[in-house]
C-alpha cells in the first residue's frame, strides 16, 4: 500500500496580510481566476481553510502569525500550479532597513 502523502507538495510563503485576508483571498482566486479548474471551501476555521475541487482533488492552506506578517503553508495532491500561482499573488513583508 502506497502512502499518498508522499506525493503531496507543501509550499510555503511568507506575507503582509493578516491571516484571515490571505483565507479570503484564496477562497476568491480558486472559484473565480483558477476556471479551468475551480475549487469551493470545503473546511473553514480562523487558521485553515480545505477547498474541493472538480473530481475530488483537495487543497489545504493553513495560516499562522509570523514576525512582521504571515506564514502561508499551502498543499495539494493535484493543484500545484495553481497553488503556486495563489502564493505569488501574496503581497511579500517589506524588508527591514537597518
Amino acid at each position: 500500500m502506497t502512502n499518498q502523502q508522499r506525493s503531496r507538495t507543501l509550499q510555503q510563503v511568507l506575507t503582509s496580510l493578516a491571516p484571515a485576508e490571505v483565507l479570503a483571498a484564496a477562497k476568491g482566486f480558486f472559484a473565480q481566476r483558477s476556471s479551468i479548474y475551480p475549487a469551493f471551501p470545503e473546511q473553514v476555521g480562523s487558521t485553515y481553510l480545505t477547498l474541493r475541487g472538480l473530481g475530488g482533488e483537495e487543497i489545504a492552506i493553513g495560516v499562522a502569525g509570523a514576525e512582521g506578517g504571515t506564514t502561508v503553508s499551502a498543499s495539494s495532491y493535484m493543484f500545484d500550479q495553481q497553488v503556486a500561482r495563489f502564493l505569488s499573488t501574496l503581497p511579500p513583508v517589506a524588508e527591514r532597513v537597518a
